[in-house]
């Protein structure tokens, strides 16, 4: 299903945008779609998902930050 989107642009940018998708043969939104959908895919990992199980807890006992900081996110 398809959805209206509004979007704010450069004026002086949309006469070479709607020139440019002529030039290929397919519509403005087409064109906007196909970029969309190329940034989407070409997104790595998220920052948390790269480092996600990476960290571990340094054993600082007797430190109180430390022992205050594990009772509250370890």
């Amino acid at each position: 299903m398809k959805t209206k989107l509004t979007i704010t642009v450069d004026s002086d940018l949309v006469p070479a945008a709607k020139q440019h998708a002529r030039g290929r043969g397919v519509s403005l939104s087409s064109l906007i779609e196909a970029s969309l959908k190329e940034m989407v895919q070409d997104q790595g990992p998220s920052f948390t998902e790269r480092w996600r199980g990476e960290f571990r807890a340094a054993a600082n006992p007797g430190d109180p930050r430390y022992e205050a900081l594990a009772r509250k996110y370890l």
